[in-house]
């Protein structure tokens, strides 16, 4: 009797670990994609979901999945690390007079979206209005997880005002369709009281609270960060821990813990704040891991036979999504704001649809919704579409239109470190390169001050040291945010004979320098808007107020490159000559 317990048990045992293995396998999976998508340049995301969709029922793995509490779940809390990690993103200085016209976009743009994304949805899959208008919800808003992760990736730097409107409206939008699809399922599903006016008060209600619960809860993360101390590590687990319970409290109360979480992220990063690296560290781990998992699982509940019935109407609605129903929201929300319509189109271009849309149309499935799976069907291709068709070309398009700033990211390796009592400042370290422009005499930005330097294992400080030597390691003192200021200084030489050469150009310009005059000296084409300004409040405008050593601007065969900063403005700038390949800054 106890031999076949325990022969039971042992086997129970195998279980857990075949199961652990399966998970960790799983992750290397992820893991080996990752690498994959950014060599061959395939949006991340999509990869994961494919991956889903091959360990599911149709595909080689065969895993049978259709636990779609389990998988809202699951989509909420990732959603929820998704959005507070991109609030830790968004410096307000960045984002400066961008607030007005994202919130706009992802408000009434949402709505635009949703309602004429059902028109032609009533007409290709027959549906009634009402079943169409939530169809038109669940697809109408942008993929946070998709915008931040290609925004980021492959060193892509987007003119301040295009990426500010990007960042805000995939980050402020998803509260607005979550309570949308929300609202209207409970209506088809005949339990709403009180008609559109309560549901207008509603939807003030939840934002109001998530609004109030966001601000408050990122204020008591910074509190607590700065008081308490704890043993190392724990701070980033502090963070993301009440992250989650804000977002769950504010739900509890009715409000919008997508707008909660998502604002207390901004509050946090906009505040002094220890550990802040150490924060942002652990937020890039734990990000990634919950978009792969949402995506995976996402993958997982489809059946991709099912979706052959339905995959031309589909198509049809992804396309009119993209190429009208999109453009006609930017449109009507930023030409008041008088977006160059180079930024209006590519801000119509980057409304990636990704597991949001997925995710929302799990919400009809849990309410057991006439035609749920056929919303759900529909939502899986439009994704795949967007992410197939806007995911794979959105730096080419970047790029093509002109709102791609050329800014390169020096190959550098850098030591950032939280000062103990020191808010303000954090220290900053590198390994002196031969041939590095601090070993030429460039002088240090305005508020860097060198504290100490490692050489032949012997520290030496500011006073014991005359100059830099290659092979030393420099640590300094700097402002919060001016650590990327500094990594020109430090690049290797090959970074170096580049940056003298090819980036900073043969003539040595002041900053201040007309543009106009500096165009009609040399015969070049300029745009009126761009002739009135001199070459630093052209920088200025281009790269956010931030301009640093290497970043360049193209006026038709003229290449204007940073080559020193003073007070944080363009001090000198460098001016080549180059052939065809150059972009002439769009008017």
């Amino acid at each position: 009797m106890d031999r076949p317990r325990r022969i039971a048990r042992l086997e129970s045992l195998h279980l857990i670990d075949l199961r652990l293995l399966g998970f960790a396998l799983l992750i290397l999976a992820g893991v080996a994609s990752s690498l994959l998508a950014r060599r061959f340049g395939a949006p991340l995301l999509l990869v994961f979901l494919l991956l889903g969709v091959a360990l599911g029922v149709d595909g080689p793995g065969g895993i049978r999945y259709a636990d779609t509490r389990f998988t809202y779940m699951v989509g909420s809390m990732a959603l929820a690390i998704i959005l507070f990690d991109g609030g830790l993103r968004t410096r307000a200085a960045h984002v400066r007079g961008s607030v007005a016209p994202a919130v706009l976009l992802a408000s009434v743009g949402v709505l635009v979206t949703a309602g004429l994304t059902a028109l032609a949805a009533s007409k290709l899959l027959d549906l009634p209005p009402l079943q169409s208008m939530l169809l038109g919800t669940i697809v109408a808003s942008t993929d946070a997880a998709a915008v931040f992760f290609l925004l980021r990736a492959g060193g892509l730097h987007l003119e301040r005002r295009t990426g500010a409107t990007l960042e805000i409206e995939s980050g402020s939008n998803d509260p607005v369709a979550v309570f949308l699809t929300i609202a209207l399922t409970t209506w088809l599903a005949g339990q709403h009281e009180g008609g559109v006016g309560a549901i207008a008060v509603h939807m003030a209600w939840a934002a109001g609270v998530g609004l109030a619960f966001g601000y408050l809860g990122g204020r008591l993360i910074v509190a607590a960060f700065n008081r308490f101390e704890l043993p190392s590590g724990l701070h980033p687990w502090l963070g993301l821990a009440s992250a989650l319970a804000l977002f769950a409290l504010t739900d509890l109360v009715e409000g919008s813990g997508y707008l909660a979480v998502y604002l207390a992220g901004i509050v946090v990063t906009n505040r002094p704040l220890r550990d802040r690296h150490q924060l942002l560290a652990l937020q890039d781990a734990i990000t990634w891991f919950a978009q792969l998992v949402m995506f995976l699982l996402l993958g997982l509940l489809s059946s991709p036979h099912d979706l052959l019935p339905i995959l031309w109407p589909a198509l049809g609605v992804a396309a009119f999504l993209m190429f009208v129903a999109r453009p006609a929201a930017v449109l009507l929300c930023l030409l008041p704001f008088r977006y160059r319509a180079a930024e209006l189109a590519f801000v119509s271009w980057t409304g990636l649809r990704g597991a949001v849309g997925i995710f929302l149309a799990s919400i009809p499935l849990l309410a057991r919704l006439p035609n749920a799976w056929l919303y759900f069907n529909v939502a899986f291709v439009v994704v795949i579409a967007s992410l197939l068709v806007q995911g794979w070309t959105l730096a080419k398009m970047a790029h093509w239109l002109g709102v791609a700033v050329p800014r390169k990211d020096p190959n550098i390796r850098r030591i950032r470190l939280d000062l103990p009592g020191q808010l303000e400042s954090e220290m900053v370290g590198y390994r002196i390169a031969p041939g590095s422009a601090a070993l030429r005499g460039t002088p240090l930005p305005k508020q860097v001050r060198l504290a100490m330097v490692v050489r032949d294992g012997n520290i030496l400080l500011p006073q014991d040291c005359e100059a830099l030597a290659a092979h030393d390691y420099a640590y300094f003192i700097a402002p919060g945010g001016h650590a990327p200021r500094l990594d020109w200084l430090f690049a290797d030489g090959s970074d170096a004979r580049e940056a003298e050469h090819e980036t900073f150009g043969s003539f040595l310009l002041p900053g201040d320098v007309p543009l106009g005059e500096l165009a009609k000296f040399y015969g070049l084409p300029m745009p009126r808007r761009v002739a009135k300004y001199s070459a630093a409040q052209l920088f200025d405008e281009r790269f956010d107020r931030d301009p640093q050593v290497g970043d360049r601007l193209a006026i038709g065969r003229a290449i204007l490159v940073v080559r020193s900063v003073a007070d944080d403005r363009v001090a000198k700038i460098g001016l080549r000559f180059a052939g065809v390949g150059e972009r002439l800054i769009s008017g």
